[in-house]
């Protein structure tokens, strides 16, 4: 009886630990996105004011505000920014709105960015957390339609700060796995937020004008906690944030956002345009120039060069074809071994599923692009072949004229024109049309006596490989400096550069550069 009543008794103990394990795992390890619909209660309305920072100079204004009702949360963020080169200057604008549930899932979102007069514009819309209604829209042509599947609910990278400080008191060393949507590349992703460290911070809550040069300074200053928020990939933030989940200080499309006073951070700076004159024509190459120490003269084989003022330590300077030492990228793309595929072009798929997608902006299943990408190709297997033939048909179909819209790869085709960034698009998507594995990269390329941004596809043949359809290069010249590898949101990254970075040319085809310049 004893044993029977003992039996019973260890059944109910060992089942109420079990019911209490599955408690504790359903509450402790339930996805973040779920924690957060009780946390969206601690979200306050009102507006913050940045200045935007290139280097120590301010070249525009920006503004956060989250408006509160009682079935959703209005998210909305705005940025604009004059990007100096010579004395040209280009006004840029970006504009996000998110509307949230209150459980701070995305319903809907509005993404705008206008550059020189030439907008382009994403809208999505959720249907459940199943399907994403995408509209893409630039300044000519119809609107891209796209329908993505989600495996669930989706944040934007706007909403990472409340997502983290809200959800529970941030400490450093702590992660979070959030579902992220970048509407850069137009893709959903699990990314892992971490928060590296803590930080005290002193802030301007007011303003005055100072009489005797009519600028306004910051008075009443404030002292803020603030915790260091940064994705490993993907999310597209990083920067400091406060308890309330606002920013007190991150990057943002290549710039610096620092935390101001209204007056502080819109008046000055308008103030300051008010003096210069703002050009409307001029081209984005320069815009972005940065000086050579040295002029260089035909084709260039191999290059090394000293890079200096920025932290290399967040740029993708390593490939096949750099090296870098410390401060120092050594370019040499001749190696024939890299140029030798290790595959036919029916295994491409395979052998790279994720560089031979389709995405929405490069559509490598359109029938259009698959018919055009098979003409090019004929019955050649051999992936060099069919990359030098791709490279050769943009070069000499596409018309380069400079473009600031985000026009797709479909749209390339049927335009006929484009700068370096629609060339590549366009290359990308023809080359994973047959099962080439293709990206899109970005850095600086040398053309007369100066280094300028640009874009070019590098395609996997026995490594990766850069080629350049712009200037109709198989594979590209040592005069490319890769940077960075993807599309929208990691090349806003050089933007930052363009103010600060520093480049010696120390020596070009093994020969070092001399005295005067020339090498």
């Amino acid at each position: 009886m004893i044993n029977r009543r003992a039996m019973v008794g260890g059944a109910i103990v060992a089942a109420w630990l079990v019911g209490l394990a599955v408690l504790v795992h359903r509450e402790h390890f339930r996805p973040q996105v779920e924690r957060l619909a009780v946390a969206a209660a601690r979200v306050t309305p009102g507006a913050i004011y940045y200045g935007v920072m290139q280097g120590t100079r301010q070249v525009g204004f920006a503004s956060s505000t989250i408006d509160t009702a009682a079935t959703s949360i209005t998210i909305s963020d705005y940025l604009v920014a004059d990007l100096p080169g010579g004395s040209k200057t280009r006004r840029t604008t970006a504009r996000t709105d998110v509307l949230l549930s209150r459980g701070l899932r995305v319903t809907r979102f509005d993404v705008a960015r206008d550059s020189a007069g030439a907008p382009s514009d994403i809208t999505g819309r959720l249907d459940g957390d199943s399907v994403l209604l995408l509209a893409i829209e630039s300044a000519t042509g119809k609107p891209d339609t796209q329908r993505i599947a989600l495996a669930g609910p989706i944040l934007l990278p706007t909403v990472i700060p409340l997502a983290v400080v809200l959800g529970e008191k941030p400490t450093i060393g702590a992660h979070y796995i959030l579902p992220v949507f970048d509407p850069g590349t137009m893709t959903r992703t699990n990314v892992r937020v971490d928060v590296r460290a803590e930080s005290l911070f002193v802030v301007n809550d007011s303003s005055i004008i100072e009489e005797p040069t009519q600028r306004w300074r910051g008075t009443q200053p404030d002292t803020l906690r603030a915790w260091y928020v940064t994705s490993e990939k993907g999310g597209g933030f990083s920067g400091w944030v406060d308890d309330e989940g606002r920013i007190v200080e991150r990057s943002q499309l290549g710039f610096l956002l620092r935390r101001l006073p209204y007056e502080v951070a819109f008046e000055n700076w308008r103030s300051d345009v008010a003096h210069r004159a703002v050009s409307e024509d001029g081209s984005v190459i320069e815009m972005t120039a940065i000086a050579a120490n040295a002029r260089l003269d035909g084709r260039i084989g191999s290059l090394r060069l000293r890079l200096s003022n920025v932290d290399l330590a967040r740029l993708q300077l390593t490939t096949q074809r750099q090296h870098l030492s410390a401060d120092t990228l050594d370019i040499e793309p001749g190696r024939d071994g890299a140029l030798v595929a290790a595959y036919v072009l029916a295994q491409g798929f395979a052998r790279d599923p994720l560089n031979t997608r389709a995405e929405p902006l490069m559509q490598s299943r359109d029938p259009q692009i698959v018919a055009l990408a098979r003409q090019i190709r004929g019955t050649e297997r051999d992936p060099r072949v069919v990359a030098d033939r791709i490279t050769r048909w943009v070069h000499d179909s596409i018309r380069n004229r400079v473009a600031f819209a985000m026009p797709s790869a479909l749209q390339v085709l049927k335009r006929r024109t484009g700068d370096c960034n629609e060339h590549t698009r366009l290359f990308v998507a023809l080359a994973r049309a047959v099962g080439l594995p293709a990206r899109p990269a970005a850095g600086l390329v040398y053309i007369g006596g100066k280094f300028y941004y640009h874009a070019w596809p590098e395609v996997l043949l026995g490594d990766w490989v850069a080629v350049d359809p712009t200037f109709g290069q198989f594979p590209a010249d040592a005069a490319h400096l890769r940077f960075v590898v993807g599309s929208l949101p990691r090349q806003t990254e050089l933007l930052r550069l363009m103010g600060d970075l520093k480049i010696d040319v120390l020596s070009v085809n093994g020969r070092p550069r001399t005295p005067s310049g020339r090498t």
